[in-house]
């Protein structure tokens, strides 16, 4: 029961830091964001935030740092709306599984092209062949 509790808390937590970052932290270094999962420990006392951003290296690291200014804000306002006896300490990460599965993606691509063009050099199968 305890996992039901963290996940329903944790997506309270998602929906919460993601308004929060898009109406209300005011920092211009924190650009096009999108929170796309929060964790907390078992304890409840730390909350994971996971995010990407459209951008290069450089838009990643200022983000970062105006996030990890922003973190005490968001706390608080969690801690206000979710009306918790304890508020879990909010860290962000930038969540590169997407950068990831677009590798993968295109490296699965680029197998199947050069399978293509390997059976296009190699000619028709023998059975195929007129006698």
């Amino acid at each position: 029961m305890q996992g039901s509790r963290a996940e329903r808390i944790a997506d309270q937590v998602k929906e919460l830091v993601a308004q929060l970052l898009s109406f209300e932290v005011k920092d211009p270094r924190i650009g096009l964001i999108t929170v796309t999962h929060v964790t907390l420990t078992g304890d409840l006392g730390m909350a994971r935030v996971y995010y990407t951003i459209v951008g290069d290296d450089a838009e990643r690291a200022r983000t970062a740092r105006a996030l990890d200014r922003a973190s005490a804000f968001v706390r608080r306002r969690v801690a206000e709306d979710m009306n918790m006896r304890r508020t879990p300490e909010i860290r962000f990460y930038y969540d590169d599984n997407i950068e990831r599965q677009e590798r993968v993606e295109m490296l699965l691509r680029d197998i199947a092209a050069e399978r293509e063009a390997r059976e296009r050099a190699a000619g028709p199968p023998a059975d195929d062949q007129p006698e």
